[in-house]
């Protein structure tokens, strides 16, 4: 079927892909709770912009609400769903633990149990880097161990991983996993990085610098993250062949990393930022966060292997389309 649902649409990357997903000619059913967690504005601007378009229709609700989650399953004619809606950030775990259990588990699994039910071609879900805690094994493989979360955040991503090979296995449903690494571009969530320091930056204020900026993060541009989900849900795993006669399960289940395969120092990310706004970043220098890590480092061997892409995006030309916008959708 040619209409998709797509969770999370007025969230960062969930705008992108749905934008993208409408500019191919595919129907897109959005759906989001648009919560507070922050600037309700900026959900809302996306959201404008995707309702421009006549193939584009939304429906606001909450995913951990089973019954309203039920009803849209029920009402609703889709094929694929490419699930992205979560509550993302490490350090927001520590305040809140509850709301990262109800959205990213108790959320999961009950669009997990309506897909199953509805027989859904291809079930493609947001995991993430965090899932490799600390890591030191670089570049990141999906075949690397990832039983050691070092957030709350990263638990719950974890724990939406097993959850879906448990009903891939289960009931045959086609699911695939994407570890993003440090998503970044126009209309990105003021919680991240980048936008904070470009926010900083502009206004003269200083930027905390965790771990005397000595991280190496695998900042992706949304484009190429985009263009790996869209590419991937055009191709459902199907059982593994190789499992037989292994501890592998033979399930339609599929895991992939999607980063730029490029590392960059956090104290490059700000000399890059300094360059295309003109101004000088005022510093304070600050330790390792909890539930951080010194290092993200994606292998996309297995990505490019079946979807034929490799993101590609340098920093330079990501951070200049990102400070751009910034400049326009906040006139500074």
């Amino acid at each position: 079927m040619n209409r998709v649902l797509v969770t999370g649409s007025a969230g960062f990357i969930g705008f992108h892909v749905s934008q993208r997903l409408l500019q191919l000619g595919y129907q897109v059913l959005g759906i989001d709770n648009l919560n507070s967690f922050y600037n309700e504005g900026l959900k809302d601007a996306r959201l404008a912009i995707l309702r421009q378009h006549g193939d584009f229709r939304f429906a606001q609700g909450d995913i951990s609400d089973l019954a309203w989650v039920q009803r849209v399953f029920r009402e609703e004619e889709f094929g694929p769903v490419v699930h992205l809606a979560a509550q993302a950030g490490v350090r927001y775990s520590l305040e809140n633990p509850h709301l990262y259990v109800q959205s990213n588990i108790v959320g999961f699994v009950n669009l997990l149990e309506e897909a199953y039910k509805k027989r859904v071609p291809h079930f493609v879900f947001a995991s993430s880097s965090s899932v490799y805690g600390a890591n030191k094994k670089v570049p990141f493989s999906e075949k690397d161990n990832v039983d050691h979360p070092v957030s709350l955040y990263a638990a719950t991503k974890k724990s939406d991983e097993l959850m879906a090979h448990a009903y891939a296995h289960l009931y045959d449903l086609p699911l695939s996993g994407l570890r993003f690494f440090t998503v970044y571009g126009p209309w990105g969530r003021p919680d991240m990085a980048l936008f904070k320091f470009s926010k900083s930056i502009i206004e003269g204020k200083p930027i905390d610098v965790y771990n005397h900026g000595k991280m190496l993060r695998d900042f992706t541009f949304v484009d190429d993250v985009v263009e790996g989900v869209v590419r991937t849900m055009a191709m459902p795993p199907a059982k593994s062949p190789e499992a037989a006669g292994s501890d592998e399960v033979a399930a339609p289940y599929k895991i992939y990393n999607i980063g730029n395969n490029q590392p960059v120092e956090l104290t490059r990310l700000i000399q890059v930022l300094e360059e295309k706004i003109g101004k000088k970043a005022v510093i304070n220098s600050m330790p390792m966060q909890p539930g951080d890590v010194p290092t993200t480092y994606a292998d996309i061997d297995e990505l490019s292997r079946v979807t034929g892409y490799r993101p590609y995006t340098p920093i330079e030309v990501g951070v200049s389309r990102f400070v751009d916008w910034y400049r326009q959708y906040y006139k500074v």
